[in-house]
């Protein structure tokens, strides 16, 4: 079971997984641990990721970035409008009210959701992990903004449904790059000791998130979250594009804003220029050639400029820091180390902001980049069953107010109450008991709409279904379950009516409240009353009545969700893309397997295979690869998979006997040189047995004769094939070929390995006689001094095929 870990970032991707030697960020197929959260769309198939991002200035109005900020959120939303202008592809609204896609694909318009857009993205992360893990990938965790909303979270979830990943949790980047952090530590404080609070920071690309977490040993909590979700190293590189756009307008006379392209060249340079920054003090140039009507454009910039320039950013650094600091109740001395994470927190302003308001320098012991992918993949590690992993428990923080609204009896009056306050625990269950005497109905929104940055600050509306009177005509007790799941996410997840069943010996199962831990397992709260019975005498015992719980339905209206029909359309859509690129990956390798042919093979024609080939067929076969090269750049450009495959087999026809012949002529000087020297060493062995030498008397006389035999038919064999290959030309087939010798080395071993092998009978001698027996020392028998020597390394009195060295010294 794969174990993956997808930090799906605004502007980059990272992917982290489990090995048996810990967690590892992977590799995409250009060795870039960093994939580019770009979709590219062409008139074949898509380009995800590094392919895209090399396309976003050629094919501007087709390639989609900065997209993740668009889901679960309404086309006419303020913030999609703001954002729409700046973007190079079009925005529609779909007919849900939810933000399209605009693009050219396979040469037809097609207008896809920002879920299908996301699902694409995953597809490439996806693919990426299992050609990496070398098996296929169901189970994930995704990382997630804290400040998402509902509608946000649910809108990614149904991304990773369409490309078939179960997200096993969508977490808050700030828990896991803290997660990442606490599980390695081995001197956290004891349970029962004061925790240890350290205080998280990310700038990443778009967005501003800090978190305050409390760690003891195996365990962590995270006490509070604040951001500032339109404050990233993109509003950096907006302050640098505006300054230079106004520089270039006043020198060169031209508007950078006019035309796509110029602007999306500013940006990357702009964003080169300020990672110099962080590095140099010194003036760093901006050079951009042909930038508009070919003209060169250059300008220059220092450290010191730039943070005057960006001087109301930084401010806007404070304000989600003292937010965090009230919310959690905490004094800057309560903090132990400050981390900080993410690409924007590189900013040398950036850090002297966040270190001056803590009074400390900050730490960078975790990986920037990388940090949330990791923290993902360790938190599907703890997940799945496929691995072990060091117990560690993580209670995340409810980052926005939910309070519950309802009709009460009593007409024209509602009922209000706040079931989750802010930074919570969660995952977390809560039971509410209602009286009712037929169906009524909930409705979840966010206590404070002015702290959540999204538009709309309802949640969903929830009808409980099947309620009637109990027998007597009194209201029944209807108990509801509420939660915060592991997501993130707030429902009413089950609701049952409690009926009175009268017993005399049954015991009453009915609570009122029950709470969830973040393992799941529920536990019961008692209120002080209870706590305190079991002080009491025990009082006489009455009839007790049992109760049956009858779930009832309910009927969830939510702000934001894919209709099923709509969801099943969407993952057959992105089905079909899948094959499609797919087949136009195998075409375009098959035209790339026939273009490298014709390069690497008119190369070797004028090098190492020029012997091999005589004048006629290489004038025809070079007249080939010229004409297949003329055909792969004019009419076979866009060809159909087989016509390639057609193309390499016609040129391999004439190839292959040339590369042959070469490699023939490489391997069978050694093939024959090596049986030569079997030959050789096997007829030494038979001399010797005539010789009637004792290494080998204990051999029988017909199983010598076999050898002989064999030994004399592959000397007969070899002399005709080398005479027979003396008369080919090296341009021609040869008489012999490699696979031939190497059958006749195998045959000759079979045959005479077994034989000459055969071990010496043991002879027992009288103890008295081996005195050094007992000691294990070695002692020669039966043999001259000099014979003593010599044999002695080899520890017995036998030549061995393997030792050539040996044996050819002893054939000298």
């Amino acid at each position: 079971m794969a174990v993956v870990g997808f930090d799906l970032g605004c502007q980059s991707c990272y992917i982290a997984v489990a090995r048996a030697g810990g967690i590892e960020t992977v590799a995409n197929e250009f060795s870039d641990r960093c994939t580019p959260s770009v979709v590219s769309f062409g008139s074949k198939n898509r380009a995800i990721g590094v392919s895209a991002k090399n396309q976003q200035i050629t094919h501007a109005h087709n390639t989609v970035s900065n997209f993740k900020r668009f889901h679960g959120r309404a086309f006419n939303d303020p913030f999609v409008q703001k954002e729409k202008e700046k973007l190079s592809y079009d925005l529609v609204p779909m007919k849900n009210g939810g933000v399209g896609v605009k693009v050219m694909y396979m040469d037809e318009e097609h207008i896809f959701s920002v879920e299908q857009i996301s699902a694409m993205l995953l597809t490439k992360l996806k693919e990426t992990a299992e050609s990496n893990l070398k098996k296929p990938v169901t189970d994930c965790v995704i990382s997630v903004p804290s400040f998402f909303t509902d509608a946000e979270r649910r809108s990614l979830l149904d991304a990773a449904q369409i490309v078939g990943l179960n997200c096993l949790r969508l977490m808050n980047d700030m828990t896991a790059v803290a997660l990442n952090y606490g599980i390695y530590k081995q001197d956290l404080p004891a349970p029962e000791e004061k925790p240890r609070i350290i205080v998280f920071v990310d700038m990443g690309h778009s967005a501003f998130q800090v978190s305050a977490c409390a760690f003891n040993k195996s365990k962590l909590k995270v006490l509070g979250t604040a951001f500032d979700p339109f404050l990233g190293g993109r509003n950096f590189d907006g302050k640098l594009v505006d300054y230079f756009c106004a520089e270039i307008k006043s020198k060169y006379k031209l508007d950078p804003k006019a035309k796509v392209r110029a602007l999306l060249r500013l940006y990357q340079e702009c964003e080169k220029l300020k990672k110099l920054m962080s590095s140099n003090s010194t003036d760093i140039p901006l050079n951009i050639e042909c930038f508009m009507n070919d003209t060169d454009v250059s300008g220059k910039m220092n450290r010191s400029q730039f943070e005057e320039l960006c001087a109301d950013l930084l401010q806007r650094i404070e304000i989600p820091l003292l937010s965090l600091m009230e919310q959690t109740q905490l004094k800057v001395e309560d903090v132990t180390a400050v981390e900080i994470v993410g690409g924007a927190t590189r900013i040398p302003a950036v850090k002297e902001r966040i270190a001056k308001f803590f009074g400390k320098d900050v730490s960078t012991t975790l990986n920037a980049d990388e940090a949330i992918a990791r923290g993902c993949a360790l938190q599907c590690a703890i997940l799945s069953p496929a691995f072990k992993v060091r117990e560690f428990s993580v209670t995340d923080a409810t980052p926005f107010p939910i309070s519950l609204l309802w009709n009460t009896e009593a007409e024209d009056t509602e009922g209000v109450h706040e079931v989750f306050s802010r930074n919570h625990a969660a995952p977390f269950s809560k039971v509410l008991t209602f009286y009712r005497k037929g169906p009524f109905e909930l409705e979840a929104f966010y206590s404070d709409p002015n702290g959540v940055p999204y538009p709309e600050s309802k949640i969903g509306r929830y009808v409980i279904q099947n309620v009637a009177a109990q027998k007597d005509g009194e209201k029944s007790k209807v108990k509801v379950k509420v939660r915060v799941n592991t997501h993130g996410i707030f429902s009413v997840s089950t609701a049952s009516m409690v009926e009175p069943v009268k017993s005399e010996d049954s015991e009453d199962v009915s609570v009122e409240t029950e709470v969830e831990s973040q393992d799941q397992r529920p536990i019961e709260s008692l209120s002080d009353t209870n706590e305190k019975k079991g002080d009491q005498p025990p009082e006489a015992k009455k009839p007790k009545i049992k109760v049956k719980n009858v779930e009832l339905p309910i009927e969830a209206n939510l702000v934001w969700q894919l209709g099923k029909d709509l969801l099943n359309m969407y993952i057959e859509t992105e089905g079909k893309m899948i094959m499609q690129d797919k087949l136009e990956k195998e075409r375009n390798d098959a035209k790339n397997a026939v273009e490298e042919y014709v390069y690497e093979f008119r190369d070797k024609l004028s090098g190492p295979y020029e012997k091999f080939v005589c004048e006629k067929d290489l004038q025809g076969f070079s007249a080939l690869l010229t004409e297949t090269e003329g055909w792969l750049y004019e009419e076979g450009e866009d060809e159909a998979k087989q016509v390639y495959v057609d193309k390499l087999e016609d040129l391999k026809k004439l190839g292959t006997p040339i590369e042959m012949r070469y490699q023939e002529a490489e391997e069978r000087p050694k093939l024959l040189e090596e049986l030569g020297h079997r030959l050789q060493y096997y007829a030494t062995i038979a001399g010797e047995f005539r010789k009637k030498d004792e290494k080998y008397i204990h051999i029988d006389e017909m199983e010598m004769m076999k050898v002989e035999k064999c030994v004399s038919e592959v000397v007969e064999w070899m002399n005709n094939a080398v005479s027979a290959q003396a008369k080919k030309s090296l341009d021609q087939d040869p008489a012999v070929h490699s696979s031939e010798i190497k059958a006749k080395l195998q045959e000759l071993n079979n045959v005479c390995e077994t034989i000459v092998m055969q071990p010496k009978p043991k002879v027992d001698s009288p103890k008295e006689e081996n005195p050094l027996d007992d000691q294990g020392d070695y002692k020669a028998e039966d043999m001259g001094e000099d014979d003593k020597s010599s044999e002695m390394p080899q520890q017995n009195g036998e030549c061995h095929p393997s030792d050539q060295n040996t044996i050819s010294m002893d054939l000298d």
